[in-house]
């Protein structure tokens, strides 16, 4: 261009000697505009709602779910916003001519801060871009998704643009220009103000939703409202920044190309056709797609394993013995075909078609009959244990590829977490879930279908790149493969038994009340945060295969193994960091050694080791049990040496590939925290939403001083058509309106239970207080009690055993009424070993018999009733038969003293085990002198007062296959 051209406008008309003529400049607007109306578009989004609303409809936006006005005479934003016409619909309008302006603003502060000196990571600007219009597309979801529409999809849209907002505010202003100090200092102050209004919100909702406390919700609705003064005045500081900005409306129909940039004087620059920053954004939008999509199969690897043992389980349960289904186990073993050079050749390129293919493991929900259920299930882990280890294999000449398909991996075992956290520990794409009993299967398999896809196409586009160059191969460590092998064996293991639920070595460790340890919410965001540390700080290679981390991790296995309570769950929570720090290290020397002995052990190692797992509690079925009882330690040390000798491998590897790993893991460690922080801050919103919504213990009767209380054995949540069952046992527990009920065969935190800690879901949902019984790490079947009374005291008994399985109780002192209550509930062992029963039932009589509270005894005994056992319990122990006359019992029984007794009933199991639930109505005597033992003289039903009767609906056929049985179809009252 002629020098004396340079200075015109990069836009205007103009020819050069060969008349060419160029692009033609319309018409420009100024960039402040977008922020003026975005700015104006919003505040009158919302604020003229508020004026219609409350013009229209105000004692109507003003009420919540438990007041209105006086109380309440302020409304909230979704109130206001998305409940009555016709403020809704300005709202909406508006907030539709808001998204232009949004859109805009997003992508002029992605070119503002990529094409200057603003930032030096252009990276971070496309992450930054990325947050914008997502944040932008969840705001048009809760706008015109209200909660009267579809509130999980409301709450899910509103969540994530609440998580949105964190890295965009921050983002915005770390890439702010510092010559610009009046825009720093306003997004400073606008940051602030927004997150320091966040805890008080907070609080004032719990007010509102837990305590119930009048006024609250207006006091929270203006809180609310001022975030959404704050989110917007952040956003309008733009136009300080865009004061030196233009967008131009350009005719391009006179030229093929873009007309040349003016820069210096004398010089110019031509603007190619397709433009570096839409490329370098597209590569970025596409690398997040893809890290998305990698992360989502591998927690539907993680989901898949899981559900594996615990289907398997399903069969020895109700056969009460080796099944032979437990032969499954072995199809984990499926990555030793790996050996075979062209098949993993073929999965590794095509890994998307085999995690398609996995994808059946999810769709067996579809599969009633438990059995093919099962096979499906098995196939589905089998190719996606083979597709992943394939995929390590065929990277592992690329430091950066191959570190993060590892990394995404262990991503995956975190959004499992989170995904149970959030679904009270159950998985909803499990096989044992359907649409019923809470799983989302559907969503879980399209989303599925939608990653595979996505690695498809990505793959596809990859593969022209690779054929443009031979991969070199690996240099060559002088490791062992032995060991490689068995540190990867248990670190998947220890993984999967210790870390694939957020609660469970919360109950591995729980201790009696007052101090039972860390209760599931909130503290299982601390365990996931355990994990994600890990994550963090794995790129610290030479720290991580270090002794002395190594040391650290050998002390925290011992605390856990050794402390109850608080100090045992710290130990576990170190022990997680150090699994998830030394997972790539232990992969990567995998992938170096020949697959089909290192594959093949490392998978035997982890077979062997879950088989020991389970048979620690489940010796009296399984043969050379024995020698296996109560060897929990022995597993945990064969972990840790195994684990010391994949960390002494990994050394090698390390030193002699450091240099290159480091410096190719930037972007995977910069993607990596990006999905910490946004799973940290997802399970923090989980806790938060499950605490709001769970409710108050609350007594049926209290007016009455009456009680009921119950014993059913609930085989580990799974019914009899193998579904998930805690769904359909709330709904019976809740009709029965039992106050203390005491479930037996309740330990599920184990690999071949799903690490499940279902209790957790019927506790928020009714309102009951939790004592989960002895600690997984005790070796029980395990019994659990919920009450709807403050639970003041309570022992965990391990009862003596000598011959057979290992019965558990617990001994809890609870606050009837203000009279302390003291409840038993046990689980005595099989009917093979009389001595076994003899002495628990010895010791059971022993603690009752020294009580001086009232008591109620729940429990399951084995034995008919006025028999030797029988006897040993009533008359050593004190206490009264529910109802002598009853004949027809086996394993259950229900006794007491001091109280007196109003009714008794037993009812079906309808399909969930095949135990039925015992039950007996209880009335506080405040006198304790005037405390008379009851008479087993029957009264009609009509001398009863209508509240004290036991509900109608479990009459005849009854409800959901529950109804009352054996005592002529219908409860018993007894005189006073």
């Amino acid at each position: 261009m002629p020098s004396n051209q340079s200075k015109q406008h990069p836009y205007a008309v103009y020819s050069s000697g060969e008349d060419v003529k160029q692009p033609v400049a319309l018409t420009k607007i100024p960039a402040k505009f977008v922020s003026y109306s975005h700015t104006v578009f919003a505040y009158c989004a919302f604020f003229i709602a508020l004026g219609v609303g409350c013009a229209t409809h105000y004692e109507k936006i003003v009420r919540n779910e438990f007041y209105g006005y006086p109380d309440e005479w302020f409304p909230s934003v979704s109130a206001t916003t998305g409940d009555r016409y016709p403020a809704r619909a300005i709202f909406q309008i508006f907030i539709a001519l808001t998204s232009g302006p949004r859109f805009a603003l997003v992508f002029l502060w992605f070119w503002l801060t990529t094409r200057s000196t603003l930032t030096s990571s252009k990276g971070f600007g496309n992450f930054l871009l990325g947050v914008g219009l997502v944040r932008t597309v969840a705001c048009g979801g809760w706008v015109y998704i209200t909660s009267s529409d579809d509130h999980l999809t409301h709450d899910i849209a509103m969540v994530l643009y609440l998580l949105c907002t964190l890295p965009w505010q921050i983002g915005v202003l770390s890439t702010s220009d510092k010559k610009n100090p009046a825009a720093v200092r306003w997004r400073r102050f606008f940051t602030f103000a927004f997150f320091t209004t966040l805890p008080p919100m907070i609080y004032y909702f719990i007010q509102h939703k837990v305590k119930r406390v009048p006024g609250a919700y207006t006091t929270y609705a203006f809180f609310e409202w001022s975030l959404i003064l704050y989110d917007v005045a952040f956003d309008a500081v733009t136009a300080l920044d865009f004061q030196n900005f233009e967008l131009f409306v350009v005719d391009v129909t006179h030229g093929s190309n873009f007309a040349p940039a003016s820069t210096e004087e004398g010089t110019s620059t031509v603007t190619e056709p397709k433009d570096a920053v839409s490329s370098s954004l597209l590569r970025a939008l596409a690398d997040i797609r893809g890290y998305i999509a990698d992360v989502y199969l591998a927690f539907v690897f993680w989901s898949m394993l899981t559900a594996l043992a615990l289907l398997i389980w399903y069969f020895p349960l109700f056969n009460m013995g080796i099944s032979g289904y437990e032969a499954f186990l072995i199809v984990t073993i499926s990555p030793m075909f790996l050996g075979i050079g062209s098949l993993r050749r073929l999965v590794a390129r095509y890994r998307g078609v085999f995690h398609l293919l996995s994808l059946a493991g999810v769709a067996s929900y579809m599969l009633p009959e438990p059995p093919v259920r099962l096979a499906t299930s098995a196939f589905g882990i089998s190719v996606s244990m083979l597709t992943w280890c394939a995929t390590w294999l065929e990277s592992k000449d690329n430091a950066a590829e191959l570190d993060r398909n590892i990394v995404v991996w262990g991503l995956g075992l975190l959004v499992h977490n989170l995904v149970k956290l959030t679904w009270w520990t159950e998985n909803p794409i499990w096989p044992i879930m359907k649409p019923s009993v809470g799983g989302q299967n559907q969503i879980g398999l399209v989303l599925g279908i939608i990653a595979c896809a996505e690695m498809l196409v990505r793959d596809s586009l990859k593969t022209v790149q690779i054929k443009q160059s031979k991969p070199t191969k690996s240099a060559a460590t002088k490791d062992s493969w032995l060991f490689a092998a068995v540190g990867f064996g248990s670190l998947l293991f220890s993984l999967h038994s210790m870390f694939s639920d957020s609660s469970t070595i919360m109950r591995w460790v729980v201790d009696g009340y007052p101090n039972p340890g860390p209760e599931p919410v909130p503290w299982g965001v601390a365990t996931i945060a355990a994990l994600g540390l890990g994550m963090v700080i794995y790129p610290m290679r030479s720290f991580v295969v270090g002794y002395i981390w190594y040391a650290v991790g050998c002390g925290a296995c011992l605390a856990f193994y050794n402390l109850p309570g608080w100090n045992g769950y710290y130990g576990g929570l170190v022990l997680g960091a150090y699994l998830t720090s030394v997972t790539p290290a232990l992969i990567r020397s995998v992938v170096s050694h020949p697959p089909f002995k290192t594959l093949l052990t490392a998978t035997m190692v982890y077979n062997l080791l879950c088989l020991a797992h389970v048979w620690v509690v489940a010796y009296e079925f399984v043969p050379g049990g024995v020698y296996a009882r109560e060897r929990t330690n022995w597993i945990f040390s064969c972990v840790m040496i195994f684990l010391g000798l994949g960390i002494m491998n990994a050394q090698k590897s390390t030193a002699s590939h450091q240099s290159v790993r480091l410096n190719a893991i930037r972007s995977t460690r910069r993607y990596t925290r990006f999905f910490l922080v946004a799973i940290l801050a997802l399970s923090g919103l989980a806790s938060f939403s499950r605490t709001s919504l769970a409710k108050t213990p609350e007594p049926y009767r209290p007016a009455d001083k009456a009680f009921t209380a119950g014993i059913w054995t609930i085989h580990f949540a799974l019914d009899n058509d193998m579904w998930a069952s805690e769904t359909r046992m709330r709904d019976v527990i809740r009709d029965l309106e039992l106050d203390v009920v005491g479930l037996l065969e309740s330990d599920t935190q184990r690999i071949i239970m799903g690490n499940r800690d279902w209790a957790q879901y019927i506790a928020e949902d009714l309102g009951y207080y939790v004592d989960f019984g002895p600690a997984t790490m005790k070796h029980t079947w395990g019994c659990l009690m919920l009450s709807k009374f403050p639970i003041k005291k309570s022992t965990h008994h391990l009862l003596p055993s000598p011959v057979g399985e290992l019965a558990c109780a617990i001994h809890a002192t609870l606050d009837v009424y203000g009279q302390d209550v003291d409840f038993i509930v046990s689980h005595n062992g099989q009917e093979e070993n009389l001595l076994d029963r003899r002495l628990q039932t010895t010791e059971l009589a022993r603690i009752m018999r020294e009580s001086t509270n009232p008591f109620v005894f729940l429990g399951y005994v084995v034995t008919k009733p006025h028999e030797e056992i029988y006897q040993i319990l009533y008359q050593d122990g004190h206490i009264n038969d529910i109802d002598i006359t009853d004949h027809d019992r086996w394993c259950q029984y229900i006794g007491y003293r001091q109280l007196a007794r109003i009714g008794y009933a037993r009812v079906s199991h309808g399909g969930i085990t095949d135990t039925e639930i015992q039950t007996g109505k209880f009335q506080i005597v405040d006198d304790p002198a005037s405390r008379q033992e009851a008479g087993y003289n029957r009264r009609h039903e009509s001398s009863v007062p209508q509240q004290l009767r036991y509900p109608d609906h479990f009459r005849g056929a009854g409800i959901r296959h529950h109804h009352y049985h054996v005592l002529d179809n219908e409860p018993r009252y007894f005189e006073q």
